[in-house]
């Protein structure tokens, strides 16, 4: 066995370690009284796993890209619907960190694309969109021509100027000047790239602007 393969099994079963822990975290948070101090804790802690598990999840689905042992499972989905699931996966740590997590998307479009691999990649979105916007946080989902853009808007300081430059990149690992890693950015691209139609194929953006002014990463998906 290879070290790759037995990386990726260990990485396997870390993940389901952490799954229990955030499991139980979030039984102990729903018994919680709303308020106390110790579920704020509890609901930080929650959120700090739930970004290392989807870290975990993100090598893993890099090791079976690049081995070719995932396709994407391409399905039609309500964009609304779906949006409004991974905002409440969410928002109970948003809302502990005083930040309104919203979702903007029209209730009947629909899109084709794996709800799992863009789940994970918009939670990890979330994730860092909580830990850089100052007071809002926007997941909007619309179709602009032949593509649905699903994208996280923030009302933050935007990106760096060198992660702008470093999107382009993609043996880019990390952002020395912000401490800001480029695993995200890697892992997005490549869940993009599983998602083709004809000639087309899906690809990622960020800028800084959008509807909160901040900074906006964003899938195109055909």
């Amino acid at each position: 066995m290879q070290f790759a393969d037995i990386l990726a099994s260990l990485i396997h079963d870390m993940k389901n370690s952490l799954g229990m822990v955030i499991n139980t975290l979030e039984e102990l948070t729903g018994d919680a009284v709303d308020g106390d101090r110790s579920r704020a804790r509890m609901v930080a802690l929650q959120h700090e796993a739930k970004r290392l598990n989807s870290n975990l999840i993100e090598l893993l689905t890099l090791y079976k890209i690049e081995n070719d042992r995932i396709s994407a499972n391409i399905e039609q989905v309500n964009v609304d619907e779906f949006l409004e699931e991974v905002v409440l996966d969410n928002r109970a740590v948003a809302h502990s960190r005083d930040i309104e997590l919203t979702w903007v998307c029209d209730p009947d479009l629909d899109g084709y694309f794996d709800e799992g691999l863009v789940r994970g990649v918009l939670n990890n979105l979330i994730g860092n969109g909580l830990r850089y916007t100052r007071r809002r946080l926007e997941v909007h989902g619309e179709q602009q021509g032949d593509y649905l853009v699903l994208s996280v808007q923030d009302d933050g300081d935007g990106f760096p100027e060198a992660m702008l430059e470093a999107q382009d990149h993609p043996a880019a690992a990390m952002d020395g000047g912000s401490g800001r890693t480029h695993l995200g950015i890697y892992f997005s691209r490549l869940v993009a790239g599983l998602h083709r139609e004809g000639d087309r194929r899906g690809y990622i953006r960020l800028e800084n602007g959008g509807s909160l002014g901040g900074g906006c990463f964003s899938l195109h998906l055909p």
